[in-house]
């Protein structure tokens, strides 16, 4: 398990959560500065490519959520910094093998979702936003510019 959270957040706005690979995309290293809740959260410059910057500055990726009690804790992280927007998660659903599946972008093993009522979306690839007033998963567009939660 991911021992630390971090909401990265835009001061511009947010970034997209779809990703070409990681090795094509130059990442900007951005200044963070620590916040005082806790170990391993922090404030920074938004990247156009969250997954990346989740890899490539902390060495971890984009949360991904295994309990409802997980699920209430990113809600409230998120919450703390009055995020108006649902920020990224890990959750991606996209056609493989002619099924639609959902899978975490860390590999981990999908066993727990919350998703709201009609989502997934199984028309194109989406990513999941983790809504801040409801705690339910929703999907979006992949490349929508939202803040976004590493885990690391």
């Amino acid at each position: 398990m991911w021992p630390c959270l971090l909401l990265v957040l835009a001061l511009l706005g947010t970034v997209p959560a779809s990703h070409p690979g990681c090795q094509a995309v130059p990442v900007p290293w951005q200044h963070c500065q620590e916040v005082p809740v806790g170990t391993g959260e922090c404030w920074c410059q938004p990247v156009p490519v969250p997954q990346c910057y989740c890899q490539d500055v902390y060495r971890g990726q984009l949360a991904s959520v295994h309990s409802a009690a997980r699920n209430q804790e990113l809600q409230k992280l998120a919450r703390t910094y009055n995020i108006i927007i649902s920020p990224w998660i890990g959750a991606v659903t996209s056609r493989r093998a002619g099924q639609w599946q959902s899978y975490w972008e860390d590999s981990s093993p999908w066993n727990y979702a919350n998703w709201a009522p009609t989502h997934p979306f199984h028309i194109v690839t989406t990513c999941a936003s983790l809504s801040v007033r409801d705690g339910l998963w929703r999907s979006r567009f992949c490349f929508q510019l939202r803040p976004f939660i590493c885990q690391y």
